[in-house]
C-alpha cells in the first residue's frame, strides 16, 4: 500500500464511523494497528481473540476504537513500508507479532508497542529487562528457554531408538543460538548427539536434511522463529520423506502433519495482549508493564504421522496430550 493510499484509507475509515456512535463517546476515538506476519487461518483465530478480549474490556471497533490490520508476510520491503507509515502517522498503540517488532522499534520508537510471540526480547535488544522493559515496547514472550529441553525429551520419549537429532535453527538471531544451546546442554543425559541445521533458503534446508538422513536413528527439532514458520510445510514434508521423527515448537504444526508439537498457546497471548493495550489506552506506559512468559503450553500429537513412521506413541504420553490428531 502506497503512502497516499494509506492516508486515504485512514480518512475514509474515519468518515465511515457513525456520527452518533462517536458522539456517545466522551473521548476521542482511539486507533490500534495490528501488524501480523501472515493472514492464514491460525492468525485469523488469534486476531479474533484479540478483538473479542478488547470488546470485553469496553473497546468496540467502529465505536470508541478503530482497529486497523496490516499483514506483512515474509516481505521485508512491505514491513519496512508499514513501519515507516506507522511512524509518520502513529496510532495510539501497535500490536505486533514476532519478528516485526525489531523493525518497528527502529523507526516507530515513540509509539507504544505491545508484542506477542517474541522468543527472546532481552537478548534481541527489544527491552532492557523483563520486569521493567524501559522503552516503548512490552508484551509476551514466545517461550522460556527451559522449554527447549523438553523438545528433545519429547522426541526421545516418542522415538526411544533415536541417538542423533538435528536442530533446525536461525543462527542469525539470539533466540536461534540460545535454543540450540539449551537443547545441546541436555543431550548427553539423554545419550543423543545433536547438531545444528542452519535455516536459510529452501534448497539449503533440503540438502542439509537429506545429508543428515543418510545415517540411521535420527530425528529433527524445529525451533521457534520466523524462518521456521516460513519453511514449515517444507520441513514437515522432508521429515515424512526421510522417515524422520520430528518435534515442533508450535502446536499448530501438528495439524499440518507434524508428529509432535509442544509450545505456548498463542491464542491466549493475543487475549492477554488486549489487556495491555487496554491499560496503555488508559494511560499506563509500556516501560512500566513487565514482559510476561507464557502461562499455557499445549502438547499436540499426530497419530497418523506416527503410524506412517512406524512409531507407537506411549500411553503415558497420550495421557498428557492436550490434543491428539487421529
Amino acid at each position: 500500500m502506497r503512502r497516499r493510499e494509506f492516508i486515504r484509507l485512514l480518512g475514509g475509515a474515519t468518515v465511515a464511523w457513525p456520527l452518533a456512535a462517536r458522539a456517545q463517546q466522551g473521548d476521542r476515538v482511539r486507533r490500534v494497528v495490528v501488524l501480523q506476519a501472515a493472514g492464514n487461518a491460525p492468525q485469523e483465530v488469534r486476531y479474533a481473540a484479540f478483538r473479542e478480549a478488547l470488546q470485553q474490556l469496553g473497546w468496540t471497533d467502529g465505536s470508541n476504537l478503530l482497529i486497523e490490520r496490516r499483514v506483512a508476510g515474509d516481505d521485508a520491503d512491505r514491513l519496512r513500508q508499514y513501519a515507516a507509515e506507522l511512524a509518520e502517522h502513529p496510532p495510539d498503540v501497535i500490536l505486533a507479532a514476532g519478528g516485526s517488532v525489531e523493525r518497528l522499534l527502529k523507526v516507530a520508537n515513540a509509539v507504544p508497542i505491545v508484542f506477542v510471540v517474541v522468543p527472546d526480547p532481552v537478548g534481541s535488544g527489544l527491552v532492557d529487562r523483563l520486569s521493567r522493559p524501559g522503552g516503548n515496547a512490552t508484551g509476551f514472550m514466545q517461550f522460556e528457554y527451559s522449554l527447549c529441553a523438553k523438545w528433545l525429551e519429547l522426541l526421545k520419549e516418542i522415538a526411544p531408538g533415536m541417538t542423533r537429532a538435528a536442530v533446525l535453527r536461525d543462527p542469525a538471531v539470539t533466540a536461534g543460538i540460545g535454543q540450540f544451546a539449551v537443547i545441546q546442554s541436555v543431550a548427553p543425559s539423554l545419550r543423543v548427539e545433536v547438531s545444528p541445521i542452519n535455516l536459510h533458503d529452501a534448497g539449503e534446508i533440503e540438502r542439509a536434511v537429506a545429508a543428515f538422513a543418510g545415517s540411521s536413528n535420527g530425528g529433527l527439532i524445529l525451533t521457534a522463529g520466523s524462518l521456521g514458520a516460513i519453511h514449515r510445510d517444507l520441513i514437515i514434508a522432508l521429515a515424512a520423506r526421510h522417515k524422520l521423527p520430528a518435534v515442533y515448537s508450535n502446536p499448530i504444526h501438528a495439524a499440518a502433519g507434524g508428529l509432535a508439537c509442544y509450545g505456548a498457546d498463542f491464542i491466549d497471548q493475543y487475549r492477554l495482549a488486549a489487556g495491555y493495550v487496554d491499560r496503555i489506552l488508559k494511560g499506563e506506559k509500556p516501560a512500566d508493564l513487565p514482559v510476561q512468559a507464557p502461562t499455557r503450553y499445549k502438547l499436540v500429537l499426530n497419530l497418523k504421522t506416527a503410524a506412517a513412521l512406524g512409531l507407537t506413541v506411549p500411553q503415558t504420553l497420550l495421557a498428557r496430550a492436550d490434543e491428539v490428531i487421529e
